[in-house]
């Protein structure tokens, strides 16, 4: 990997191949019941934006993809004027540079990043005639929603080639793993005390019969990108859920997806900035969509890298920072209130799918949102005739956090927690309504321009 643009991080594009790409097939189609046609198509285009986008990677490559068909170029900032991007592994970031901007930036921060269930160095091994694979879980996943379901598998490879090295994605999208759950004959006590279990032993999926074969399951990966098993010098693969997105309910007015949090906002933050190509004036409009959010933000490609405050310097070049022209908006998941449990969200800031966009708040800085910065969004929704709901965590729950205070703390930005109401957040199965997608699409849009 080479640092393109000295943005600070590892930065590399990939090495020029999309191995098993994927084009998914909506045959949904159906009009969501009172909402008009352009609504249904936001909503089924961000269902093929998370299709496609299964590991961190691939969403990089999908929001690629998506800038480059709106004019972005992939460059850094040395390269004058225009849409420019630039990715880094499992980041990306991109933005509009030109005459008449100001000194001043409009940032939105998404991540690419989902909890799930990702392969060890040495995964194969085998227990009683039945292989398996050794897994890892990677962030705060509701182990639970990972069983009884079919699993793919999808990343990259790092290959050896006449060059030395080149990374090659891959995704293999037939049921290859699976985590059978044991039986209730075998656990009479698992309705009434509640199912434990132990992400070590109990999360190994099965991916077939027979004996202990080291390298076996990298070979089947490996053949489906087109390469030689003894050319992979390193992986990074995960297990992604095979069910395609989908409307939901019985008038179409739900979205059920792996990996809303966080593929919904990254989709709807590279249109946003895709709509705003060729508009003159204003600050400069920036996108970042980090990785390793759901482990803490602290690598090479996450929220505390140099890569924001690095982009915005050059870009700066001699000139000041105008601070009050300045605005980074963490855009993430919200709590809506489950009608089940009504008892865990505060009565006061009940968050409702289908509401609007939500504001995060928290005294302990989980949420970088302020005074200044939320009046701020307030207006911006005012202008654009959007809703807003607040949310803050119950005081005796903890609370969750974001990239929006480790981005406060790197750049000095007025920042704020925003995002859009979901149930089920962390599962391998997500909801969110469908009505929120265009509400928060309309409020990016208007923050990039005024």
């Amino acid at each position: 990997m080479t640092d393109i643009g000295g943005l600070g991080g590892p930065v590399g594009r990939i090495g020029g191949r999309i191995v098993a790409a994927w084009v998914p097939t909506h045959a949904s189609q159906r009009p969501i019941y009172g909402m008009d046609t352009d609504v249904t198509h936001q909503v089924e285009d961000l269902c093929a934006f998370i299709d496609a986008s299964p590991s961190p990677f691939h969403a990089v490559a999908t929001a690629a993809t998506r800038l480059e068909a709106a004019g972005f170029v992939e460059g850094s900032p040395d390269d004058g004027t225009g849409p420019r991007y630039l990715r880094s592994s499992g980041s990306l970031v991109a933005w509009i540079a030109g005459p008449g901007r100001t000194t001043g930036f409009r940032v939105l921060m998404a991540h690419t990043d989902s909890p799930n269930l990702r392969l060890m160095p040495n995964p194969d091994r085998s227990s009683h005639g039945i292989r398996q694979l050794g897994i890892e879980v990677y962030g705060g996943a509701l182990l639970n929603s990972w069983l009884d379901r079919d699993l793919g598998c999808s990343g990259r490879l790092a290959v050896r080639n006449a060059a030395g090295m080149e990374e090659v994605l891959v995704r293999l999208d037939r049921p290859v793993a699976r985590v059978p759950q044991l039986a209730i004959h075998l656990d009479r006590g698992v309705n009434e005390k509640g199912l434990v279990l132990d992400p070590h032993t109990s999360l190994s999926p099965v991916t077939g019969l027979g004996d202990l074969e080291h390298g076996a399951f990298l070979a089947t990966v490996a053949a489906t990108a087109g390469v030689d098993t003894a050319d992979v010098l390193g992986f990074d693969l995960m297990l992604h859920d095979l069910a395609p997105s989908t409307l939901a309910g019985t008038g179409n007015e739900l979205v059920s997806a792996s990996r809303i949090d966080n593929l919904l906002s990254c989709h709807i933050a590279v249109e946003a900035i895709c709509g705003v190509v060729g508009e003159a004036g204003g600050p400069t409009p920036v996108v970042v969509l980090y990785d390793h959010e759901e482990v803490g933000s602290t690598s090479a490609t996450g929220a505390g890298s140099p890569m924001l405050s690095s982009l915005l310097d050059r870009l700066l070049g001699d000139a000041s920072l105008n601070s009050t022209d300045s605005l980074a908006c963490s855009v993430d998941g919200a709590h809506a209130v489950h009608p089940n449990y009504p008892d865990r969200h505060d009565a006061g800031h009940l968050v409702h799918l289908g509401g609007g966009p939500v504001l995060k708040f928290n005294a302990s800085q989980r949420y970088a949102t302020d005074a200044p910065g939320a009046a701020r969004v307030r207006l911006a929704a005012e202008r654009c005739g959007v809703p807003l709901q607040s949310y803050s965590q119950r005081a005796d729950l903890p609370c969750g956090s974001t990239v929006g205070p480790i981005t406060a703390a790197v750049t000095g930005l007025t920042t704020v927690d925003l995002g859009t109401p979901q149930l089920a957040m962390h599962s391998a199965r997500e909801l969110c309504a469908c009505s929120d997608v265009p509400q928060l699409r309309r409020l990016l849009g208007e923050l990039l321009r005024s």
